[in-house]
């Protein structure tokens, strides 16, 4: 198997149909929240009694998170390729806190000035709880949750500091498949257990979507072989026997007509793997429609607002417009949302992420000494200058992840440089092109450039990769 590389410096070809899988799967558990619960709060009648199909296939949308984890495990992989926990670090920040941010003071607006009671949001409004949010992490501090689906995130964060471990050590081929077993063994043992403390840590119920997203990314970056099929075949395994676990809580959970189908569940989400691979290792990973990189844009902020704004809205025209019947409520809903997470990306996320990362990458480097610093300052002032619009997953991130520009092997590694923008590939030095190894000698704090999806590679003749 030959490593490969990336097609041109300048506009390489995208993973454009894994953007539109992240907006997929945020707009499945949209329809979740809208239609696959039965309530008659928010329509004024429920679901089943005015969309009994939708309603029953809606049922299936809480997925759309199983969907998300598993992208996740394939990007935060590419995203943390070659970079030193503290780059990776920077990166996630920048990434996930503009817009979370931005939702919240949004919450904590509508609150204030429509204080009425909310399914969804805490009535308490205490300068702690908002404090305790800004976090996003609010539960160990002992608030609620502003905005519900930022449950999520806390998992992700989890699954962000395992990556940061690894890449301490270096994230190699052999690192990253030692890492996957240990953690799917581990996640074995402590669903046997039900040790609630190990699984703080473990994610027993998750780690078998996050492990087969990165087994997709290696065979991605160092081709199909058989050591990363079993892993890519023992993650899912694992994945759907505990898959019953949720199956069953939303059996039981309220507003649940109790009829959820963990065969139907399994299909759906071996299905939704089908369609990932062919978007990463198989021929839909050449498709370029460029649209599909904005709606990857918008999916982190649309999966943020599509509930807790979502909800007060759709009620406030069931109320006061009730001429617009219940699809035309729906219609209005989902694109105010669309329309909202577009704005939040691109007047805040986009912006504040840039100066976050600058600010970041330059105290990252000051903290690595004077020359640490000087390389900062350029990485920072190119990759700004340079910067372009990303957008993520979810789930999370769940949000679209940047790509790892300049990745080791890549045409623009020739000369052992990381492409980040001119100034700042010549800020930082790449390892050797064409090896498994970390990126190594890094000047500090050089981030590459966010781009809009993922970079597609073309195979060319180059090493292999290790026998299974």
């Amino acid at each position: 198997m030959s490593i490969r590389q990336v097609n041109s410096p300048d506009r390489p070809p995208r993973l454009a149909l894994v953007d539109g899988l992240r907006l997929a799967a945020a707009l499945a558990v949209a329809c979740f929240h809208y239609f696959g619960q039965n309530f008659p709060s928010i329509w004024g009648e429920t679901p089943r009694e005015f969309a009994y199909t939708v309603h029953r296939a809606s049922m299936y949308g809480w997925l759309g998170v199983e969907m998300f984890f598993l992208i996740s495990g394939f990007v935060i992989c590419m995203s943390a390729w070659g970079r030193t926990p503290g780059e990776f670090a920077v990166s996630r920040l920048s990434r996930l806190f503009p817009a979370y941010w931005a939702v919240i003071v949004l919450l904590v607006t509508r609150l204030a000035v429509f204080p009425q009671k909310s399914d969804n949001l805490p009535e308490d409004l205490h300068p702690r709880t908002v404090l305790a949010n800004l976090t996003m992490f609010p539960g160990p501090l002992g608030a609620d949750l502003l905005a519900g689906v930022a449950w999520t995130l806390d998992l992700e964060a989890r699954f962000y500091l395992l990556m940061a471990i690894v890449l301490k050590f270096g994230a190699t081929y052999e690192r990253l498949l030692g890492f996957c077993t240990v953690w799917l063994v581990a996640a074995y043992v402590t669903h046997s257990t039900q040790n609630r403390l190990l699984d703080q840590f473990v994610l027993s119920g998750y780690a078998g979507l996050f492990v087969a997203g990165i087994a997709l990314y290696l065979m991605f970056r160092f081709g199909q072989n058989l050591m990363l099929w079993t892993l890519l075949g023992m993650a899912w395994a694992y994945q759907l026997s505990v898959l019953q676990i949720r199956v069953d809580w939303h059996m039981a959970a309220p507003g649940s007509t109790r009829t959820v189908s963990w065969s139907l569940c399994a299909l759906l989400l071996t299905a939704f793997l089908g369609v990932l691979m062919l978007a990463t290792i198989g021929p839909l990973r050449n498709l370029s429609w460029r649209w599909l990189v904005t709606a990857g844009a918008l999916t982190y902020p649309f999966y943020l607002v599509h509930m807790s704004l979502g909800y007060p809205l759709a009620k406030g025209l069931t109320r006061h417009v009730p001429a617009l019947g219940h699809w035309g409520n729906m219609a209005v809903v989902t694109t105010a949302m669309l329309l909202l997470s577009y704005g939040i990306w691109r007047w805040v996320e986009r912006p504040m992420g840039r100066w976050m990362r600058r600010g970041l990458t330059r105290g990252l480097a000051a903290a690595r000494g004077p020359k640490g610093a000087v390389a900062g300052e350029a990485a920072a002032k190119a990759r700004v200058a340079g910067e372009l619009a990303t957008g993520e997953t979810v789930a999370g991130e769940l949000a679209a992840e940047e790509t790892v520009a300049g990745e080791p092997g890549a045409k623009e590694a020739v000369a052992g440089e990381r492409v980040a923008g001119e100034a700042a590939a010549k800020a930082r030095v790449a390892g050797e092109p064409g090896t498994k190894e970390p990126v190594a000698g890094e000047a500090a704090a050089g981030e590459p450039v966010p781009e809009e999806a993922v970079r597609v590679p073309v195979s060319v003749p180059g090493p292999r990769t290790p026998s299974p």
